[in-house]
C-alpha cells in the first residue's frame, strides 16, 4: 500500500428537504470537478426557518480527497 496525501475543502450544501440531501449536493457539486473524494466531515447544521416550520437546511462540510501521483 502506498501513502496517500489527502487535502480537505469546506463547502456548505444546502437543500430544501433534508441534512442528509444537503450533504449529498455538497458532496455531488465537488465531485464535479474533484477526484478521490474519501470522506466527509459535518462540521455545522443550520436550517431557516419561516412561518415557525423548516424551510430549508445548510450544512458544512468537510471533504477530504487524496491527491494523485504525477
Amino acid at each position: 500500500m502506498s501513502n496517500h496525501i489527502y487535502k480537505k475543502i469546506e463547502l456548505v450544501g444546502s437543500s430544501t428537504t433534508t441534512i442528509e440531501d444537503a450533504v449529498n449536493n455538497a458532496v455531488a457539486k465537488a465531485a464535479e470537478s474533484i477526484r478521490n473524494i474519501r470522506w466527509v466531515e459535518i462540521l455545522e447544521t443550520r436550517c431557516h426557518v419561516e412561518e415557525q416550520k423548516v424551510t430549508h437546511w445548510q450544512v458544512t462540510v468537510k471533504i477530504g480527497f487524496t491527491l494523485e501521483d504525477n
